[in-house]
């Protein structure tokens, strides 16, 4: 398929206990993926920016950690997030030119990413974990 951060599509993680989120931004970070969830511009920054440790693989789906990124309504539709991704499809019309640009996005999560991932996934310093 494609590289995750090249890829248009809208995407939807799941995490190994169930959840699910629409991702609406998305960077590569350390040995991972720090991602916006739909509506992030109603949250402070800092809040709204998930880190999901990785590594990452595969070209679709993807398997970051333990966590797996598909691209939205594919293999078996999840109502929920899709009526998300339309609520936030609504909201970007409703912000238009007052939405960010992509260069800001990014720069905002490379400046956040530290708080969103800890001090463990930030510096091998701090992993105190056994190999």
């Amino acid at each position: 398929m494609a590289d995750l951060f090249t890829v248009t599509a809208p995407l939807a993680i799941r995490y190994r206990d169930g959840r699910r989120q629409v991702m609406v931004e998305r960077l590569p970070y350390r040995d991972g993926l720090l991602y916006l969830p739909p509506f992030w511009t109603d949250q402070e920054f800092g809040d709204a920016l998930h880190f999901v440790p990785g590594p990452i693989k595969g070209e679709g789906p993807w398997k970051v950690g333990d966590a797996v990124v598909t691209v939205l309504g594919c293999h078996g539709t999840d109502a929920g997030l899709a009526d998300a991704f339309s609520g936030w499809q609504a909201r970007l019309m409703e912000l238009a030119e007052d939405y960010p640009q992509r260069t800001l996005i990014e720069k905002l999560m490379k400046t956040h990413a530290a708080g969103a991932a800890g001090p463990v996934d930030c510096h091998p310093a701090f992993d105190t974990r056994k190999p």
